[in-house]
């Protein structure tokens, strides 16, 4: 039965795991493409063994799991995790997209949600659609507006419980949430102010800091 490739090397997350590095360079209905401390791509399924103590155990549309020593750690496309970072932090590497933007798959309070790094804006934005959909009553809110390239547009200041992106975990975010359809919900500096941002050729490190 032929499988349909769901995710190519243009999506790329990696994973830092005792002295192995792990590559997520592809994804099908229970298998994943890795490419192991750099060697070629191989496919595993569900079940497999991928390094010295590392199974994969579970495989969606979005992300990869693995398990080590009863630990659960789940890859989501578009980021590359570095378990290598320092005790006691949390960090996240980002990878550039072909027009040199970033794109990051993202939780807000729980709901995933895909958003374009912007250090230009203030807080995090989002569209009333994307705030209905994650169950934020933005309306109690408070009003304000913001300049945008279409004018001046009425929206709403929230605080969002949680912020997740990679490994990092915020609580108490500040947002925007606009009538208007903004395309792709915006990273802004509510939150990448809390995070130090290293940015090297097509990668951008952020580490947490607050």
């Amino acid at each position: 039965m032929k499988t349909t490739l769901l995710t190519t090397l243009l999506s790329l997350s990696a994973l830092q795991v005792q002295a192995a590095d792990i590559s997520v360079v592809g994804l099908f209905p229970g298998k994943a493409v890795l490419v192991i401390d750099g060697a070629a791509p191989k496919t595993y399924s569900v079940g497999n063994t991928v390094s010295s103590g590392v199974m994969l155990v579970d495989v969606n549309q979005t992300s990869a799991t693995f398990e080590t020593n009863g630990k659960k750690q789940r890859i989501d496309i578009g980021g590359h995790v570095n378990r290598a970072a320092p005790s006691g932090t949390s960090s996240v590497t980002l990878q550039a997209d072909a027009r040199g933007h970033f794109l990051v798959q993202g939780q807000i309070n729980g709901g995933t949600m895909r958003m374009l790094v912007d250090t230009g804006a203030s807080m995090i934005s989002l569209s009333a659609a994307d705030a209905r959909r994650l169950g934020i009553d933005y309306k109690k809110g408070r009003p304000t507006y913001v300049n945008t390239a279409n004018g001046t547009v009425p929206a709403y200041h929230v605080i969002l419980n949680t912020v997740k992106v990679g490994d990092i975990v915020l609580n108490q975010v500040d947002a925007l949430v606009q009538e208007n359809d903004l395309g792709f919900a915006l990273l802004g500096m509510s939150f990448l102010k809390r995070t130090e941002m290293r940015r090297e050729g097509e990668q951008m490190l952020l580490t947490k800091r607050f």
